[in-house]
C-alpha cells in the first residue's frame, strides 16, 4: 500500500474486534514509533504503544476513552514538552503512525478530548513539563459500527469534506484555487482535503504563491479553550501538513517547510508555516 492509498484508505474507527495484534505486526508498528521522534518543526517526540498486559491474575487494561471506542486493546501515545509549534509537530508525526498502521491493514482513531488523559499520562510516566495531546486506538476494525458511532460520525460529518473552493486559494483569498488549476500538486491538495481533523472542522486554509504553498489556521472561537493546555486545531494542522509533504514526496515533488512565509495573518487566517517548492 502506498502512503496515498493509505491516506485515501484511513477512516476512523471507534469499534473494534476483539482480535490481538500479530507479533509481526505489533513488532513492525514499534519500529515505526521509534523511528519518528521528530517534527518538521524540531519537536522531540516519544511515542509507545499502549497495551493490555496481563500481571499475574490481574489484566492492565489501557486507560479508558469514556466509552467512545469500543472492544480495543491496544493504543498509540505520545508525549512531548509544550513549545513553540509542538501541536503542528506532534499532529504530523502522530498522523504517521497512523497512517503506518492503516498500511499494515489496521484500524485507528485520533481522540483528542475522549480520552482519560491523566491515565495514559501515567501510563507514559511523563517528566516535567511533558503533555499527552492525542492518543488512538489500534486493531482490527469491526464490520459493524456501534449506534453511538454511527451518531458521532453523522454528528461530526465525518463522511463530509469541504470543497475545494472553501480550502485553497490562488495568490490572496480573493481568489480560489481551482483543482484543474493546482498541476502537480493538485493530489497533495486532496490529500489535505480528505485529512482527519477535530469534530471535521477541516480548519487548514492554503494559498499558493509563486511556487510556495502558504498554510493558514481558520480557528473555530472558543473550540481551543474547551481542551487547553492542548489546542487541538494546531494539531489538525500538523496532520494536514504530513499528509502534503508525504504524498508529495512520493510524487516526486521536492521541497522543504519553513515559517519564514508572509507571517502575518490574512484576514481572520492565521499564518503557520510554508511549503515551498524546489525546481
Amino acid at each position: 500500500m502506498t502512503i496515498i492509498q493509505a491516506i485515501e484508505r484511513r477512516i476512523s474507527c471507534r469499534t473494534y474486534r476483539p482480535v490481538p495484534l500479530e507479533p509481526e505486526k505489533i513488532e513492525r508498528l514499534a519500529e515505526a514509533l521509534l523511528a519518528n521522534t521528530t517534527g518538521p518543526f524540531g519537536s522531540r517526540i516519544r511515542f509507545a504503544l499502549i497495551r493490555s498486559e496481563r500481571l499475574g491474575r490481574t489484566e492492565l487494561r489501557p486507560p479508558g476513552t469514556y466509552g467512545v471506542i469500543k472492544g480495543a486493546r491496544d493504543f498509540i501515545a505520545g508525549a512531548l514538552p509544550d513549545t513553540p509549534r509542538a501541536m503542528e509537530d506532534y499532529g504530523y508525526c502522530m498522523e504517521k503512525n497512523i497512517l503506518a498502521a492503516t498500511a499494515l491493514g489496521l484500524g485507528t482513531c485520533w481522540l483528542g478530548g475522549t480520552f482519560h488523559r491523566t491515565g495514559f499520562a501515567g501510563r507514559m510516566n511523563l517528566a516535567a513539563g511533558e503533555l499527552v495531546p492525542a492518543v488512538s486506538p489500534v486493531g482490527y476494525a469491526s464490520g459493524q459500527r456501534s449506534l453511538r458511532e454511527r451518531a458521532m460520525r453523522f454528528s461530526a460529518g465525518s463522511d463530509r469534506r469541504k470543497p475545494w473552493g472553501d480550502l485553497f486559494y490562488e495568490g490572496d483569498v480573493a481568489a480560489q484555487l481551482a483543482k484543474d488549476a493546482a498541476g502537480d500538486y493538485a493530489t497533495p491538495l486532496e490529500c489535505v482535503r480528505i485529512a482527519p481533523s477535530a469534530a471535521n472542522k477541516q480548519p487548514w486554509r492554503i494559498i499558493r504563491d509563486r511556487g510556495a504553498y502558504h498554510f493558514y489556521l481558520k480557528r473555530t472561537p472558543g473550540y481551543d479553550r474547551i481542551f487547553a493546555p492542548i489546542r487541538i486545531q494546531n494539531i489538525d494542522m500538523g496532520i494536514a501538513m504530513c499528509h502534503f509533504e508525504l504524498s508529495a514526496r512520493v510524487l516526486g515533488l521536492d521541497g522543504g517547510w519553513t515559517t519564514e512565509g508572509p507571517g502575518r495573518p490574512c484576514g481572520d487566517f492565521e499564518y503557520r508555516a510554508s511549503w515551498i517548492a524546489r525546481p
